[in-house]
């Protein structure tokens, strides 16, 4: 099931990511300035923690580094095809997944928690 939603989004994001961005002049600048505001967050997806080393020696699951090297060919496509360019700054984010997070961490928990705090044992 998993395989079929995450085929689904790419699909999409991908068709949106590239009307917008080979579309007017508007959309292709507020693409582009998503993508310079967001970027620094993406290499973080592919940084080990501890789970992940454990759950790769365990043989249960992947190397990230694999798995950027494949997302980077395929983004990078995307891109393209969109007329966008990726930033040149190659600072990442990092410490997220080692649970050092910024103030911002709070409120979006927040937003997150709300329905199951409003409805308690909701289920969808």
């Amino acid at each position: 099931k998993s395989i079929k939603e995450i085929t689904y989004h790419k699909k999409w994001s991908s068709e949106w990511l590239i009307r917008l961005g080979d579309g007017t002049d508007v959309s292709h600048a507020k693409m582009q300035a998503a993508i310079n505001e967001l970027w620094s967050f993406t290499g973080e997806m592919f940084e080990m923690g501890k789970v992940d080393k454990d759950a790769l020696a365990l043989g249960i699951g992947p190397d990230l580094s694999i798995l950027k090297k494949e997302w980077d060919v395929i983004v990078s496509e995307i891109i393209s095809r969109a007329t966008l360019t990726k930033p040149s700054n190659n600072w990442m984010q990092t410490g997220g997944k080692s649970g050092n997070h910024s103030e911002y961490m709070g409120f979006l928990l927040s937003d997150l928690q709300y329905m199951q705090r409003a409805y308690p044992n909701l289920e969808w």
